[in-house]
């Protein structure tokens, strides 16, 4: 692929997922929600057992430092709780309060229904080949090298 294509595509990607970010804080804002406090709310709500904080971050691509924070944040708000592990007393599993479901359920709808405005000009296909894209973007994106000077 051309340098300048490659170029242009990056920008593309970056400047997308900048509005994205910031058109979702603006969902999220009103109930007290950041883009990644939602994200985890999100992730924890498939996750019947809970999950570690290092499975939470390894599936966000989030610093362990980060989730920590978010977390911290999260359970002070009521809408997570940790407990320890079975098994392993130095791992938490950390789970949706019944509050932190309600709020999610209730966000989650919105958002839904947002996503669905914003891909309604996508037919299946072009989505399956963007997530195609986007996916072998992500790939490169995480085994990037700095160039030599």
């Amino acid at each position: 692929m051309q340098t300048v294509l490659s170029y242009e595509l990056t920008k593309e990607v970056m400047a997308t997922a900048d509005i994205f970010l910031r058109e979702s804080q603006r969902l999220f804002r009103p109930h007290g929600l950041t883009a990644a406090q939602f994200n985890v709310l999100n992730v924890l709500a498939d996750a019947a057992d809970g999950l570690s904080q290092r499975e939470l971050g390894d599936i966000l691509v989030v610093d362990r430092s980060n989730i920590t924070g978010l977390l911290d944040r999260l359970e002070k708000a009521g809408l997570v709780k940790r407990t320890d592990h079975p098994s392993d007393r130095r791992i938490y599993r950390v789970s949706l309060t019944p509050a932190g479901r309600r709020l999610w359920t209730k966000v989650d709808s919105l958002y839904r229904k947002v996503v669905a405005q914003v891909t309604a000009g996508l037919s299946d296909k072009q989505s399956r080949d963007t997530i195609i894209v986007l996916k072998s973007l992500q790939v490169g994106a995480a085994s990037w090298r700095l160039p030599k000077n």
